[in-house]
């Protein structure tokens, strides 16, 4: 079942843009798909806060891999894990963590080179030693076709001097895919003409996380990107929906905010018996 996954998942990465909407539990897992999407990342922020912590690998790795077992399950369609900086900063300990979502169900993890939120990044010889090892693992336990989507962080947290930075990333591009990473993620790029340059330059197919304000899919499209994400965004917009309906039955005591919910009948037969 995951064998199969994992080819329709790269079959859907080859074939034109992948559009992702991010899960962070079961439950958003089987709206995204009832959306219909035809694959499913998820977000190590949502997953965190909806486990009772902050991101930035607060979790352990048991438990991300855990959440990310509720997730697959709760789908018939392939499923990406953000393992965020691998759980660990030895190759070794990114080896674990991908052997551990394998065995959940993913076809796909997503691998930043932040040391920490904020940066430093990990040099380009020890990301790609960690790239290498998630490769080596996820054929170890069966499935070579795990898709290895490296992040770098260079934009997101302003890493060097700005007319730096996209030489930054296309090095760091070159040395990931000669490590095995599948495709380039960079959070935090969504100037359309960079993005242009990037894609047209990267051998590496890449990922933008899309925000609100920003570039449309069809724009980010146009520049060349073949994967988009949106981060944490869902679940922004899930929790601040329960906070502004909180809001008003607590202040008003009134419950427009509730108006056109999904019925409890459609909700709960989106889950199997």
């Amino acid at each position: 079942m995951t064998q199969r996954k994992a080819r329709l998942f790269r079959t859907l990465s080859a074939e034109s843009v992948l559009v992702l909407p991010n899960a962070w539990d079961a439950a958003s897992a089987a709206m995204i798909a009832a959306a219909g999407a035809t694959a499913i990342a998820t977000t190590s922020g949502g997953v965190s806060w909806s486990l009772g912590r902050g991101d930035g690998q607060q979790l352990s790795r048991d438990e991300m891999a855990q959440a990310a077992r509720r997730i697959v399950d709760a789908v018939d369609l392939p499923v990406t894990v953000d393992v965020e900086s691998g759980y660990g900063p030895a190759p070794a300990e990114v080896a674990a963590t991908v052997r551990a979502v394998v065995e959940a169900g993913a076809v796909g993890v997503n691998l930043e080179d932040s040391t920490a939120a904020g940066g430093p990044l990990f040099d380009v010889a020890e990301q790609s030693a960690r790239l290498r090892a998630a490769r080596e693992a996820a054929a170890e336990v069966g499935l070579p076709e795990l898709f290895v989507n490296a992040r770098t962080d260079v934009f997101l947290f302003g890493i060097g001097a700005p007319d730096g930075r996209l030489g930054e990333v296309l090095a760091r591009a070159a040395a990931y895919a000669e490590a095995g990473a599948d495709g380039i993620f960079v959070p935090g790029l969504l100037d359309l003409d960079v993005l242009e340059t990037l894609c047209a330059e990267s051998p590496l197919p890449v990922n933008a996380m899309a925000v609100a304000g920003g570039p449309s899919v069809a724009e980010l499209a146009q520049a060349g990107v073949r994967r988009i994400s949106v981060g944490t965004g869902l679940a922004q917009a899930a929790y601040t929906a329960a906070r502004r309906a909180a809001a008003e039955l607590l202040g008003t005591g009134t419950f427009t905010a509730l108006e056109g919910s999904l019925d409890f009948s459609e909700v709960n037969g989106l889950f199997r018996q």
